[in-house]
């Protein structure tokens, strides 16, 4: 069984090729069924991670990686409506126990645009279960994840690779202190109701501002956050018309087109009288039309940007890193054992049948001279010799061709416990 993954990340891919890349999570379902139709044969698996950092897809299936991958790559590029030579510019490949090292990585934090961000954790459990709502989650990607998931636990307990995090929610708090003498003096709005807003908000509140608005395209779970952060709620539809009230827009929703273009700020510029704005796009695909960034009174960051401001923090964690990265080649080890005795599974099985097959023979010769009158200790001798030819028969007759040297030291872990000269 071939275990791959296969992606792009903000390592490998800028923001706007990360955004053509990313799936809704409304989507992953339909996604994933049309991945597994690409796979065809049984019993492929795959899951996809998508957030705003990566798109990762996570395949396990019989087929060796060149009979794969350019199939994936295809259908990947189709998605992103983008010519899969280009595609192929910015996503990396990695290969069973590469594949296996690679998913413990992204599980503990470790190849996390900010080093030790737990959050990407989480991510990748939605991920798992969305693949295996959608029935695509077989036992050997069960497997790769469930072990990602220890190894990550063990790297948060036994290393410091999270001491002293930064997170994205405090770095943009930070970003807006340097900005504005006081957040306290400011007006904040927040788009969207996920995860990152919930952080971003949550952090904002705790510098009481003047003002702290939600908006969400469903207002009642806009209302909802809103009122445990002591906040306000509006319509998205509003935004247009209420732009010009706030100070600082962070912004993280899973649209697929820019919510705020340029027209609208430029028309709350003119209403602020040249106040300047702090712009937060959190969002991949952009929430911001990226030609905002040419006014001279907005400040807008991506979470590209925000990301390179907390660079610092990882820096300090580095001497963590090495430990971290020894418990993880302690489990792609582990993973690489359980794999190969996966793929030794056809064998055995076969084996076994084998055996049956020549023991059910032999007792069936045993019984017939039984019957014939043969005495018993006579039928027993010629049971176990008929038995014992045919185990050594395929054996010696490979000792006799290849004149013992090559399969001497096999024959003997096998056979000789004691270890004594081949026979």
């Amino acid at each position: 069984m071939a275990v791959l993954a296969l992606g792009l990340n903000h390592g490998s891919a800028p923001l706007d090729v990360r955004g053509r890349f990313a799936f809704p999570a409304d989507a992953l379902g339909q996604a994933l069924r049309g991945l597994g139709g690409l796979l065809q044969r049984a019993p492929a698996e795959a899951a996809i991670l998508s957030t705003c950092n990566r798109t990762e897809l996570y395949i396990a299936t019989p087929d060796t990686a060149p009979e794969v991958v350019p199939a994936v790559l295809g259908w990947l590029a189709d998605r992103g409506g983008m010519p899969t030579s280009a595609l192929q510019a910015h996503t990396y490949v990695r290969e069973d126990c590469d594949a296996a090292r690679h998913t413990f990585r992204v599980a503990a934090g470790l190849d996390s645009m900010v080093l030790g961000e737990p959050q990407i954790l989480g991510q990748l459990k939605r991920a798992v279960k969305e693949a295996e709502a959608a029935g695509a989650l077989g036992s050997t990607l069960h497997q790769l994840f469930q072990r990602s998931f220890s190894v990550a636990k063990e790297v948060r307990s036994c290393t410091e690779i999270g001491a002293h995090s930064v997170s994205m929610a405090a770095a943009a708090v930070r970003l807006a202190e340097q900005l504005f003498e006081q957040v306290a003096d400011t007006r904040v709005l927040c788009v969207g109701a996920g995860e990152m807003i919930e952080r971003v908000a949550t952090h904002f509140a705790a510098r009481h501002p003047q003002s702290l608005v939600l908006a969400n395209r469903t207002l009642a779970r806009g209302e909802a956050l809103a009122a445990t952060l002591g906040g306000q709620a509006m319509a998205l539809a509003d935004l247009p018309h209420r732009l010009a009230e706030f100070d600082i827009v962070v912004s993280c929703t899973a649209s697929t087109l820019p919510l705020i273009g340029l027209g609208a700020v430029e028309r709350a510029l003119k209403a602020r009288r040249r106040r300047p704005m702090l712009l937060l796009d959190l969002a991949v695909p952009r929430d911001i039309e990226p030609e905002v960034a040419r006014l001279p009174e907005v400040y807008l960051y991506t979470v590209d940007d925000l990301a390179e401001r907390v660079q610092g923090a990882g820096q300090r964690r580095q001497a963590a890193v090495a430990q971290a990265e020894h418990i993880i080649d302690a489990g792609v080890q582990r993973f690489g054992r359980w794999l190969a005795q996966r793929e030794a599974v056809p064998l055995i099985c076969s084996l076994n049948e084998q055996v049956d097959a020549w023991r059910a023979a032999e007792i069936a010769r045993a019984r017939k001279r039984l019957a014939g009158g043969m005495p018993i200790d006579e039928v027993f001798e010629a049971l176990s010799q008929g038995l014992a030819r045919k185990l050594m028969h395929g054996t010696l007759a490979e000792l006799h061709a290849a004149g013992g040297d090559a399969l001497a030291p096999t024959v003997q872990r096998l056979f000789l416990r004691g270890g004594g000269p081949a026979p």
